[in-house]
């Protein structure tokens, strides 16, 4: 049975915070906003994950509790709810780390872990570099280790994120925005941190102590010297994912369609988007693969074999015009519209119920099927598509080459809702989706991004642009792919190897 948060105001301050890492404090209006509408999850026994933390970063399933059967009418869908919240910090480097460095990060995250269980209610973090650190380290030792494109190996597993092909961009001169019509940027952040934790206290608690608090969960404890003169913070993003949280938010936010956002759902778009299925295992995201692919030359016991990329962006979810005026005759977005841009028309999972305006007019829990990497085509076609009409879905789409041959997924994602001003013109708040997600290659999800887009299709079959999965809600503003090293080498990698 969920209980009630009932923890503790955290005693240190945003002014305990130095100088130089208040941007740590970004987040923390999010995080208290959620925090304070959020409640302690009763997680299911999942796995014993007490033979120790994984070296698979990412690889946290047996440490946040079992899955969980959800049906609201939609049959019954098996899916394991993420940490409630999460925190990403970017951050660059005022100069190269050095081995003493490198000691002081992994001293900083062994205390973190001390301090708090790596599990679900107590704190996760993950640790990732982006290709400006690697850049500051001599190339050819890089290259030596960094892993290649298994298909070409000219090329390596870190490439910097380029634009999408709906992003407004320079790059697509084609491409407006009906409100939030803002120019993507490619960050060039030297480390992401990622915090997760369902208690927002835990993840305050950690900024404090990293930004100069000397205090780690009610006992003296030195804050570590990574943000005095080594990193300063570009950005802090919290993203929350509980059941019901963002009908909450909008709901003390006043947003005026809040009432149609399903209060079953831990999405702002209505529906549940942690289905078992629609993940992989964790090893068929790195860079060693398993039995079902493998798309690097890493091998196992290369210093990167656990490793995988990491992407970051940053969304703004245009949802006033994704619930736009639902009316019974047809008009505006109602339920049977939007289930079919999220999943797909062959066949629609729900028609919803027959009142489309209320309780988000249909079933929140639907399973994430998947029929194969012609489904998005057959959809574009209108082949056997409800009323024969010629649109895709989001997740159809994405599945032109999200899987393995033996239909394995080959991607962890790890999004969630937020709500905030970042990148916002005007500087209002406003829902979010902080997108992240582990895959193999950065190329993998390169063209995971243009399938998802699926514009060559929509051109070939003659798909409207407002037909055309959840392109039109979306503006990604930010983006930047990562290296998520083993835990192993988590902190600071291949530093140690100029110490000689």
């Amino acid at each position: 049975m969920d209980r009630p948060r009932g923890a503790a105001e955290p005693t240190a301050s945003r002014r305990a915070m130095l100088k130089g890492a208040v941007g740590l404090a970004m987040a923390l209006g999010t995080l208290r906003l959620a925090g304070d509408r959020s409640f302690l999850p009763a997680r299911l026994a999942g796995e014993d994950g007490a033979a120790g933390l994984p070296d698979i970063q990412f690889d946290i399933a047996s440490y946040i509790g079992a899955a969980r059967t959800f049906n609201d009418g939609g049959g019954d869908v098996l899916a394991q709810l993420p940490p409630v919240h999460t925190v990403f910090t970017t951050a660059t480097l005022n100069r190269t780390p050095t081995v003493a460095d490198q000691q002081m990060l992994s001293d900083a995250l062994a205390s973190i872990e001390a301090a708090y269980p790596f599990a679900a209610d107590g704190i996760l973090t993950l640790v990732s570099y982006g290709l400006p650190y690697f850049s500051r380290l001599p190339g050819s030792m890089v290259t030596s280790f960094m892993p290649r494109l298994g298909a070409d190996h000219s090329r390596f597993a870190l490439e910097e994120a380029v634009a999408g092909p709906t992003d407004v961009s320079p790059a697509n001169p084609g491409i407006k925005k009906a409100t939030f019509n803002v120019p993507v940027r490619i960050e060039r952040s030297d480390l992401l941190l990622t915090f997760r934790s369902d208690n927002a206290d835990h993840i305050h608690d950690v900024l404090s102590w990293l930004g100069g608090s000397n205090r780690l969960r009610g006992a003296k404890v030195r804050s570590p010297a990574l943000f005095d003169d080594l990193a300063r913070v570009t950005s802090s993003r919290a993203q929350f994912a509980q059941i019901g949280l963002p009908r909450k938010v909008a709901n003390t936010a006043g947003l005026r369609y809040a009432s149609e956002i399903n209060p079953n759902s831990p999405m702002w778009m209505g529906f549940l988007d942690q289905q078992v299925n629609g993940s992989g295992p964790a090893a068929i995201c790195t860079f060693a693969g398993n039995h079902s692919a493998r798309l690097t030359t890493a091998r196992p016991g290369d210093y990167f074999d656990n490793g995988s990329i990491q992407h970051l962006s940053h969304v703004i979810e245009d949802l006033a015009q994704f619930y736009e005026q639902a009316t019974y005759d047809g008009g505006g977005e109602p339920y049977i519209q939007r289930v079919q841009y999220v999943f797909r028309s062959n066949p629609i999972p729900s028609v919803g119920h027959g009142n489309q305006l209320a309780y988000g007019g249909g079933p929140a829990y639907l399973d994430n099927v998947y029929q194969g990497t012609g489904d998005a085509e057959a959809n574009a076609m209108g082949h056997n598509t409800f009323n024969n009409e010629r649109r895709m879905g989001h997740l159809c789409a994405l599945q032109r080459s999200s899987r393995a041959e033996d239909g394995t997924a080959m991607h962890v994602r790890m999004d969630g809702p937020g709500f905030d001003s970042l990148d916002v013109p005007g500087g209002s708040s406003v829902p979010k989706l902080h997108f992240t997600i582990f895959v193999p290659t950065a190329e993998f999800f390169r063209a995971m991004r243009v399938n998802q887009a699926s514009l060559d299709l929509a051109e070939k079959h003659g798909v409207a642009a407002k037909d055309n999965g959840v392109e039109r809600f979306i503006t990604a503003t930010r983006r930047q792919n990562f290296l998520a090293p083993p835990r192993r080498h988590r902190s600071f990698p291949l530093v140690e190897m100029t110490a000689s």
